[in-house]
């Protein structure tokens, strides 16, 4: 093994088997895209690290067993749409797109935007569409979607977005404030029924222009 290969190898079995990563098509799509690819240079020792990675603008890759806790709760099949909210550095996009028919994946940053789709293009990946936008709200033109999923956290849910689900589909948010957010699975099962879980407690970057709790008052 190569000593990258040894190091992925080891991110695997230390940190996502061990946080309840157990589905062989994830493990393998974890192990086949190099994650050290999608990392900045400048951390580059740390791609398979179990930390968030810094990206520029304050944002994060998330942490290794994250995605794949991720990766494993949405259950995407190979006919899914779905809608990625932070493209960061276009591994979590990446990582979908092997699973997926189609990744559309926002980053409201250009100089984000651009890395993650030179980056997927470097890696052959071609069923990842990348926009420039602010997509705290979805994006309602092009719904619906079978699964969305939100790489920043938000205080509480965004307005209409669940709407934006296909029937049967899923999404994937952490709500609340640091330091207790948990990371949240709606839904939606008919037109106007949906169903709600929470997987685990994390802590991640607040989106950009995240909806805000109403304050109470008296």
């Amino acid at each position: 093994m190569t000593d990258q290969a040894t190091a992925r190898f080891n991110m695997i079995e230390q940190q996502i088997r061990t946080w309840e990563v157990l589905d062989p098509k994830v493990l393998a799509t974890l192990n086949s895209i190099p994650r050290e690819n999608f990392v900045p240079d400048a951390y580059r020792g740390l791609a398979f690290a179990d930390i968030e990675i810094p990206l520029a603008h304050e944002q994060q890759m998330l942490s290794p067993k994250v995605e794949g806790r991720f990766l494993q709760a949405l259950q995407l099949q190979a006919t899914d749409k779905v809608l990625l909210i932070g493209a960061g550095s276009g591994y979590l996009a990446a990582l979908m797109a092997q699973h997926a028919a189609q990744v559309t994946a926002l980053e409201i940053f250009p100089d984000l935007c651009e890395l993650a789709s030179q980056n997927l293009g470097k890696q052959g990946i071609q069923n990842v569409q990348v926009i420039e936008a602010d997509g705290h709200s979805g994006l309602e033109s092009n719904a619906p979607f079978d699964a969305i999923v939100f790489t920043a956290s938000s205080p509480v849910e965004a307005e209409g977005v669940r709407r934006q689900l296909s029937i049967g589909g899923r999404m994937l948010i952490v709500l609340g404030k640091a330091p207790v957010m948990q990371a949240t699975l709606i839904q939606r099962l008919a037109e106007h029924s949906y169903k709600q879980d929470v997987l685990f407690e994390t802590s991640l970057t607040e989106m950009q222009n995240a909806p805000q709790a109403q304050a109470f008052s008296f």
